[in-house]
C-alpha cells in the first residue's frame, strides 16, 4: 500500500459542502497532499492540513462513559481498526479533554504506541512503508482497510485473489524482547532467523521491550532471534486476540 488513511466524514447541515476529515502520518503530509491533488482534476475540491485541530486516542473505549460535549468536540468516534484500540477524538486545539471526557488522564504518546504494540496494530510509514506494506500481510483486512467489494483500485486483482484463495503466509505480528536490549536498540528492518539459522521475517518498528515484525506463520510458535554484531536477541510473537478465529493459520 502507499498510504493507510482514517477517514472521518463531519455531519453537518444537508445545505453545507460536505466536509471529510482524513487522519494520516504526519512525516508524510506533503506527499499525501500531492498524490490527493493529482486525482482531484478538475472539480471543486479544496485539499489542505487543519493545524487548528487537534487528535487524541482515548483508551480504553466505553461508550457509556465518554460523553460528548459539543462545542469542544469536533468528533468522538469509535476507532474503526479495532474495538481494544478505543476511541478517535478530534477537537480543538487548546480544549479542554477533562469537559470532553470527565474523568480522563493525559498519557503520553509512547503510552498509545506501547498500547498499539501490544495488540499489534501497524500506523504510520514506519510499521506500514509505502510501496513495500502489502494490505493483507498488515491485517488491513481485519481492520476495515479492504474494501472487496468495491472498484477498482491499484492491487485490487492481487489483493482480491490473494484473499480468496485465503493463503496469506506473512503478517505483522506484535512481539516482545524477554532479555536485555543493546543500548541502541533494534534496528528497523532487522533480520529475524529461527533456532535453527532460517529466515523466518523482519522486524519493523517498536518502542523498547515491544514491537512489530512481519513473520512467517510457520514460524510463529519457534524460538526466534535477531543477530546483532556477533551476538543475538531473543524475541516472542504472539497472535492478537481480537483477530478473528484461525486468521493465524
Amino acid at each position: 500500500c502507499d498510504f493507510f488513511f482514517f477517514f472521518f466524514r463531519l455531519h453537518g447541515s444537508t445545505a453545507e459542502e460536505p466536509h471529510i476529515l482524513l487522519e494520516c502520518d504526519s512525516n508524510v503530509l506533503d506527499s499525501i497532499q500531492q498524490h490527493l491533488k493529482l486525482y482531484k482534476i478538475r472539480r471543486k475540491v479544496t485539499i489542505s492540513p487543519c493545524p487548528d485541530l487537534s487528535l487524541w486516542a482515548v483508551i480504553p473505549g466505553d461508550t457509556s462513559s465518554l460523553p460528548k460535549c459539543a462545542d469542544q468536540a469536533l468528533l468522538l468516534t469509535p476507532d474503526p481498526r479495532a474495538a481494544v484500540m478505543g476511541w478517535r477524538l478530534i477537537a480543538k486545539k487548546g480544549a479542554n479533554l477533562s469537559e470532553i471526557i470527565p474523568g480522563s488522564q493525559v498519557g503520553d504518546v509512547q503510552d498509545y504506541h506501547r498500547h498499539r504494540y501490544k495488540q499489534g496494530i501497524p500506523e504510520g510509514v514506519k510499521d506500514l512503508p509505502p510501496g513495500v506494506a502489502l494490505p493483507l500481510e498488515s491485517n488491513l483486512a481485519f481492520m476495515n482497510g479492504i474494501s472487496f467489494t468495491k472498484g477498482c483500485y491499484i492491487g485490487q486483482e492481487l489483493t482480491a485473489r490473494t484473499h480468496h484463495m485465503g493463503v496469506i503466509r506473512k503478517r505483522l505480528l506484535p512481539v516482545t524482547f524477554p532479555g536485555p536490549l543493546p543500548p541502541a536498540g533494534i534496528p528497523e528492518g532487522a533480520e529475524i532467523l529461527t533456532q535453527a539459522g532460517k529466515r523466518a521475517g523482519k522486524f519493523r518498528a517498536g518502542g523498547g521491550e515491544l514491537g512489530i515484525a512481519l513473520l512467517r506463520l510457520a514460524h510463529l510458535h519457534e524460538p526466534l532471534c535477531i543477530p546483532l554484531a556477533g551476538d543475538s536477541v531473543e524475541l516472542r510473537a504472539t497472535t492478537p486476540e481480537w483477530w478473528p478465529k484461525g486468521a493465524a493459520k
